[in-house]
């Protein structure tokens, strides 16, 4: 690492200088009120732009500060390279790193805001939180003396003060509604786990369920664990979400598809200008390579997703199902700077092991890279299979014959349009105000006791529509003036009920409960189901 550092360092400050030197000169040219001829400097082809840089500091008519230059500058100079390569300041680096790293240190609760009030949702088990005795429910009213409720203060600016460096000690200032006690707790921060994989359950018979939202340090193992735990329940086949998930660490996507790929088979190999191809295969034989398998993806699953999803694609391990992926094929590597800053430089292409790049094209710029996914929905590809176009001269062919695309995401076996039954103007806008959470939110606290009773979510679903609470969220929507016609009523009512029974079991049972009741309006997901049942 320290070779590609030192390239980097040398190289970098060239280029910075390379456009401090042409604008200097183009100054230069434009100037009309000096007749003097400007003395002629030859700089070393080698050292040319840190020797222009150091000119500039020392000659330049007014003082310069080369650091906020080369922070506007650098991000400017990478933006013209690829998308993907990016420059991280050193405030931003921390947090950008915690998702990949899948921790971060914290008092170790979930929490929402409720009337400009932090309630506590949940409270990490072993967490400094749940140690100390804070409890769902509770309200914190003060982080070290100083009010947090009823103050109107950003959430960024709460989260910031309960964060702090593990081992540090923060006071929290709680308020329990059920006692109407005021409380306070000392809490030493601690590392606080940030789970990848949001939920492994029976989804159908024998059929397991992974959730994976990121790529992160500690995927593989949460991986793992969750496929432990549905093989002793009976799972013989499987079926893995990457839906919206954007990528993150390449290594853990490449040990979940070596987990059901024979021993030699191909993963994925990279390759780039200053990169030889390097190349991924299967090592072992593992627990996965006997279940029929299934991956969901959508135009929000990217990078270490697609490598996942393009390994079992051209190797015919499984079926993809759901709709093209967002196409990220580039691997970046990353470099520290002497300020504590990050260059995330684009060093190879990875390529699936037929052979093709599924990398977009970024030609048009940065900004135009990114509406792809809005110009996908503006042509009907979330809809119709067929709007969907790919170039003859990208075509590839898997082992068993089937025809599979470069040059442009993954395109799935088993194409699931994008569901728009329920969406009507009056459900649009109660979820764009966040209705339903919000009321899901505020039933959960006024029922805490009764709820956190129910240890199964099939028995917590079915308690919940015995309360009918379809029909008092939709009392509480008329008397705030939301007044659906008949219409949309009737055709949002399911997606509605569904959500809120959703969003309340998540509050007592975290995602084991959230992802198993709003399985009955996840069509992809229901499409896997059926065509690991038939084939």
């Amino acid at each position: 690492m320290s070779g590609k550092n030192s390239r980097i360092a040398i190289w970098l400050p060239i280029v910075l200088g390379c456009c401090l030197v042409t604008g200097m000169y183009l100054g230069e040219m434009f100037r009309s009120n000096s007749g003097a001829q400007l003395p002629v400097r030859v700089f070393s082809r080698q050292d040319k732009l840190s020797s222009v840089l150091g000119f500039i500091e020392e000659n330049y008519v007014d003082s310069v500060n080369m650091d906020s230059i080369a922070e506007t500058l650098i991000p400017a100079l990478l933006e013209k390279l690829d998308p993907h390569s990016i420059y991280i300041p050193p405030l931003d680096l921390l947090e950008v790193n915690e998702t990949l790293r899948g921790n971060f240190d914290g008092i170790g609760v979930q929490f929402n805001m409720q009337n400009d009030t932090i309630l506590v949702i949940q409270t990490v088990k072993g967490g400094p939180s749940e140690r100390a005795g804070v409890l769902p429910g509770d309200r914190i009213i003060s982080v070290d003396g100083i009010p947090v409720a009823g103050v109107k203060m950003a959430e960024d600016s709460i989260v910031n003060r309960l964060r702090g460096e593990k081992g540090s000690e923060v006071k929290v200032g709680v308020y329990r509604k059920r006692t109407h006690e005021k409380l306070s707790f000392s809490l030493t921060r601690g590392i606080i786990p940030v789970p990848s994989v949001d939920v492994g359950y029976i989804a159908a018979p024998e059929t397991g369920f992974i959730r994976i939202n990121t790529f992160s340090q500690t995927t593989y193992p949460e991986f793992q664990e969750a496929l432990s735990k549905l093989k002793r329940s009976g799972c013989r086949k499987l079926i893995i979400d990457l839906r919206g998930n954007s990528g993150g660490i390449m290594d853990p996507a490449i040990r979940i598809a070596d987990d059901f790929l024979d021993k030699g088979k191909l993963i994925v190999y990279t390759e780039g200008h200053s990169r030889t191809r390097e190349e991924y295969r299967a090592t072992q034989e593992d627990s996965g390579e006997n279940l029929a398998l299934a991956i969901l993806i959508d135009e929000g699953s990217a990078s270490a997703s697609e490598i996942v999803a393009g390994a079992i694609q051209d190797n015919d391990r499984g079926w993809i199902i759901g709709r093209r992926s967002f196409g990220k094929g580039l691997v970046q590597e990353q470099a520290m700077l002497n300020d504590g800053s990050a260059l995330r430089l684009t060093t190879a292409r990875y390529y699936t092991p037929t052979g093709r790049s599924i990398q977009k094209s970024y030609s048009h710029g940065t900004e135009d890279y990114y509406h792809d996914i809005a110009k996908r929905y503006k042509k009907g590809e979330f809809l119709v299979a067929d709007s969907i176009h790919f170039n003859d001269s990208l075509k590839f062919t898997t082992p068993q014959g089937r025809t599979v695309y470069g040059g442009g995401g993954i395109m799935p076996d088993y194409f699931v349009p994008y569901d728009t039954s329920g969406i009507t103007p009056f459900f649009l806008k109660i979820n764009a105000a966040g209705l339903i959470y919000k009321y899901a939110l505020t039933y959960s606290d006024q029922h805490r006791d009764e709820l956190f009773a129910f240890k199964e979510v099939d028995e917590l679903s079915d308690y919940l529509d015995s309360k009918d609470v379809l029909g008092s969220f939709k009392t509480q929507i008329l008397t705030n003036g939301y007044n659906p016609t008949a219409y949309e009523w009737r055709e949002s009512k399911l997606i509605i009920r569904t959500q809120l029974k959703a969003y309340i079991a998540r509050n007592f049972m975290d995602n084991d409960g959230f992802y198993p009741i709003i399985q009955t309006i996840d069509n992809t997901l229901n499409k896997a189901i059926e065509v690991l049942r038939n084939k």
